[in-house]
């Protein structure tokens, strides 16, 4: 059987047990002198903490990455709360300006009827009014059902908008003022002047001014801007003391010999949401 150990081996092993020994109490010795750590010590700490710095590299990266990550995942939730509370005040928006609509056009109409003491009132809402026939026509949502006929006057705001053109169970066409075809509605006004009415009627409709256009006055009292306008009752087609507007200017027709007055509407033509209907056996046909 071979010896494990020969005798060289033997000596080395010790020799070197002794040398690393003897390096160990010297490092220890020299640190206590110098206050500063053995050789060994530092070797290994500074191994360790170079091993340290390697591994805590990716790793902070990974952490930064995962931090950023996480705040934008936090931020596109938020970004979605935002949108939808800016969704639902701009809905609140919408509504709150229907609502004030609403208000004031139901403030006018009470002003309005308090002003028809002579008449029997029905209050309608415009239901349709196409694009193709805006300046004409529009429909509201009573019709003779609710003792509606055609002919009677049709008033919004503050003034005369057009008369009932036709008459269903439930819904009627209104005819407005603002209509300029050849079969358009036409009725009777004066001007109440402070030298006497003036009496004329209303000819045609100016698209670009959205002014009414009074025709065939023969009166030669004075007549200025400003001065009222109302419905004069004289054909029987619409009866009198309905509130047309004022007086815008007076000019003179093609031929120079007649005036041409022009009227500034009192309703709002553009914009017509409640309407009343003076309900009238004058007005009726």
């Amino acid at each position: 059987m071979r010896k494990i150990f020969s005798s060289r081996a033997v000596v080395t092993i010790i020799i070197a047990f002794i040398v690393i020994v003897g390096l160990i109490a010297g490092s220890n010795w020299w640190a206590k002198r110098t206050n500063t750590p053995p050789f060994i010590q530092r070797f290994s700490n500074d191994l360790a903490g170079g091993v340290s710095r390697v591994i805590a590299v990716p790793t902070t990266a990974i952490g930064r990455t995962a931090n950023s990550i996480g705040n934008l995942l936090s931020t596109f939730e938020e970004n979605r709360a935002l949108k939808a509370k800016i969704d639902e005040f701009a809905q609140d928006k919408v509504r709150l300006q229907t609502v004030e609509e609403e208000n004031r056009e139901l403030k006018k109409q009470l002003k309005l009827e308090a002003t028809l003491t002579d008449f029997k009132t029905v209050t309608a809402v415009t239901i349709s009014r196409s694009p193709t026939t805006w300046q004409s026509q529009l429909v509201i949502n009573k019709g003779s059902k609710s003792g509606l006929k055609k002919g009677m006057p049709v008033l919004a705001g503050s003034g005369i908008i057009g008369r009932i053109s036709e008459v269903n169970t439930t819904n009627a066409k209104v005819a407005l003022i603002s209509d300029t075809g050849e079969d358009a509605n036409r009725f009777a006004i004066t001007i109440k002047g402070n030298k006497g009415d003036v009496n004329g009627i209303v000819t045609d409709f100016d698209r670009e001014t959205n002014q009414l256009i009074m025709g065939q006055v023969t009166s030669d009292n004075e007549i200025k801007a400003g001065d009222l306008v109302e419905t004069s009752g004289l054909g029987g087609v619409i009866p009198s003391g309905l509130y047309v507007g004022k007086v815008a200017k007076v000019t003179k027709d093609d031929y120079g010999l007649s005036k041409r007055i022009y009227i500034e509407p009192a309703a709002d033509l553009g914009n017509i949401t409640t309407v009343v209907v003076a309900v009238s056996e004058i007005g009726a046909q």
